[in-house]
């Protein structure tokens, strides 16, 4: 199985995706704290530097981009300093913008983060966020669309819907661009959540963690230990959904893939964990790579399972290179 992982991670590189979804600009203030704050019973942190990252889905193209994939990112962003950060960061990445759309009356969603402490010892003490979760307006979701059609005819190997319901992805444009790929035979892959999961209908691969799972089924079978419940909730689920693979990741005691005629269980990559901000998004990525490279949905499940493995070594938000993932392949 490794030798055949390793071709199929050999060829990677030119692989043409589209990335669409939620665009999220990742800021960080680093620092440490000495004293309480006189005026309310909180930490001052001192700053000693600040760091930005692509999040969300533009998270998840700079994965693609660390796995030499040519890629399309689209999505929404606002018409402000955070937009104009975001676009040009994807853009030194290597990933084509063409189609990010800028919305007025929305602003770039914004993640600030505040952490204190060391390397291996930090801890995050508050996190403000800055967004709009309202449905685009129909003028910004028929640009969006128009943006994205026209990549599509450019051609792709695959699309990748990355939904942190933000209000991007909207059933409608879910619906017309997996048509669109049907027709094209262009490989669809999703992490949604519960809320918007109907809207990947027929995708070859949606990504749920186990919370999501019950949510998604209004159930609490996915929490158990028991792996017949959880087998059997599993295959159901996916005929609910009407997805042709679903897969479900269980943390410390790995992830399950259940396609149409059996399931298929991969143990977790025995690495040290130290921060698992981003492993969904480089799990995701690592499957769609793996798919539009050629290989089966256990294969690519496995490649995914690497992906997320990598990253989870390092504190904060990174991506992880084809020689880590080759790395834990087994």
């Amino acid at each position: 199985m490794r030798d055949e992982l390793l071709k199929i991670l050999a060829n990677f590189p030119g692989k043409r995706v589209l990335v669409i979804g939620d665009l999220m600009a990742d800021e960080h203030i680093w620092g440490h704290v000495n004293r309480i704050s006189p005026e309310a019973p909180v930490p001052i942190v001192e700053m000693e530097r600040e760091t930005f990252v692509p999040g969300g889905a533009a998270n998840t193209a700079a994965q693609l981009v660390a796995f030499e994939a040519e890629v399309f990112v689209a999505g929404v962003v606002g018409d402000d300093a955070a937009g104009e950060k975001l676009r040009a960061a994807l853009k030194a990445l290597g990933a084509d913008v063409s189609a990010v759309v800028t919305a007025n009356d929305r602003p770039t969603t914004r993640k600030t983060r505040v952490t204190a402490g060391s390397y291996q010892g930090a801890q995050q003490i508050v996190r403000v966020d800055r967004e709009k979760r309202a449905p685009l307006t129909p003028e910004t979701e028929d640009a969006l669309i128009a943006a994205c059609e026209g990549i599509l005819q450019r051609g792709c190997e695959a699309i990748l819907f990355s939904d942190y319901l933000k209000g991007v992805l909207t059933a409608t444009l879910v619906a017309r661009l997996t048509a669109l790929a049907r027709a094209q035979e262009i490989v669809v892959t999703a992490n949604p959540k519960p809320a918007s999961v109907m809207f990947y209908k027929d995708a070859d691969l949606i990504s749920l963690n186990r919370k999501e799972a019950d949510e998604a089924s209004r159930t609490t079978l996915f929490e158990s230990l028991d792996n017949g419940i959880f087998h059997d909730a599993g295959a159901r689920l996916r005929v609910a959904l009407e997805v042709r693979n679903l897969l479900i990741t269980r943390g410390a005691r790995g992830l399950t893939v259940f396609e149409p005629e059996r399931f298929v269980d991969v143990a977790a990559v025995p690495v040290e964990v130290f921060d698992g901000t981003g492993a969904g998004d480089s799990t995701i990525a690592g499957i769609t790579m793996g798919l539009a490279a050629g290989g089966t949905i256990e294969q690519a499940v496995r490649l995914g399972n690497a992906s997320g493995g990598a990253v989870v070594r390092h504190v904060g938000v990174v991506t992880a290179s084809r020689e880590e993932v080759a790395a834990l392949l087994v």
